[in-house]
């Protein structure tokens, strides 16, 4: 006669609020968390952005004001992107050390110190006056090369500005290793490389460009971010490149729709994987609660959790400040 043992009853564990707080396999932490955020030029007052609610492309003071907030919360870090007055075909004022995102990076290294780590998108489109991540060839492509020394330029200049991690997000070949050489060559060689190694030409980006000012004026960016429908052994082979080039931490972006894309970076690589929730994963969710259409706030804390359980170990988010001061 078979012995016979009790049902097994998984629900045992879910019963009570502090049952499941207890046992909880995947946790947020503040400190994980990096708040992406926009400095205009020439502005006197926060301006909002339409298609993403609640945020603001942001004055010298209002950025020094959001940094001071996010680094109280005990938020981890905080990414800046500039948006000058002027612009032009090389982006001229990604470099000037008296360009807004330079200057925005020494407002806030002097207003946070060490309590937060103060980072630069190290991109052209933003300054570019054709909205494109790179220098153009007479026919209207990237010439990466070309770019390349621009971004080796920009980089210095940010490390110069106190920016203590550049984060490349061009997608041009080779750009980390040039960055690198740059850093060091440059008197910067503790200053650590956050690469953008798997970024997808996405849909999700329509309100960052908005915030930015940085939709492209003619084509798109197909030719050197990532397809969409792309193999994981693609990204897979992008961020080995990273890594050989002298990359200390790696990002895929979009989030949510690249889950499994996370999850193979975990899995294969040694250095900290992040994960970037897009602005058009933040607006739909902003969307669909103005709307009365879901709870806002599980909707937010359940996004996060599922870039979290899928291997990332830093998470880029709108909601940054906000999420820290909940936990």
């Amino acid at each position: 006669m078979s012995a016979q043992f009790p049902v097994a009853r998984p629900r045992r564990l879910r019963r009570t609020p502090a049952l499941r707080r207890m046992v909880a396999g995947t946790r947020l932490h503040p400190a994980e968390l990096i708040l992406p955020a926009f400095v205009k030029e020439g502005i006197s007052e926060p301006q909002p952005v339409a298609s993403m609610p609640g945020v603001v492309q942001h004055t010298r003071e209002s950025l020094r004001k959001a940094a001071r907030e996010a680094a109280e919360a005990g938020v981890g870090g905080i990414i800046l992107f500039g948006i000058p007055a002027v612009k032009d075909a090389r982006g001229s004022a990604a470099d000037d050390p008296d360009g807004i995102l330079q200057v925005a990076l020494r407002d806030v290294v002097d207003e946070v110190g060490d309590s937060l780590v103060v980072m630069a998108d190290t991109c052209l489109d933003e300054f570019t006056d054709n909205g494109h991540c790179g220098i153009l060839t007479a026919s209207g492509d990237v010439d990466n090369d070309a770019t390349l020394e621009r971004y080796a330029s920009v980089a210095v200049a940010q490390a110069d500005a106190g920016s203590q991690m550049v984060a490349p997000s061009g997608m041009m070949d080779g750009q980390v290793g040039v960055i690198r050489a740059a850093l060091d060559a440059s008197g910067h060689a503790d200053v650590p490389i956050l690469a953008y190694s798997a970024k997808y030409a996405s849909a999700f980006y329509g309100p960052f460009r908005d915030a930015a000012e940085c939709a492209p004026q003619f084509g798109d960016r197909s030719t050197h971010q990532q397809d969409p429908a792309g193999s994981q052994e693609e990204a897979l082979r992008e961020v080995r490149l990273d890594l050989a080039e002298g990359a200390d931490a790696v990002m895929v972006k979009p989030a949510l729709a690249y889950l499994d894309v996370i999850t193979r970076f975990r899995d294969e690589v040694d250095v900290p994987v992040a994960a970037y929730q897009v602005s058009g994963e933040y607006a739909m969710i902003e969307a669909a609660a103005a709307n009365g259409w879901i709870d806002r706030e599980r909707m937010i804390h359940e996004s996060l959790i599922a870039i979290k359980r899928a291997g990332a170990d830093l998470i880029l988010t709108y909601w940054a400040t906000e999420v820290a001061r909940a936990l």
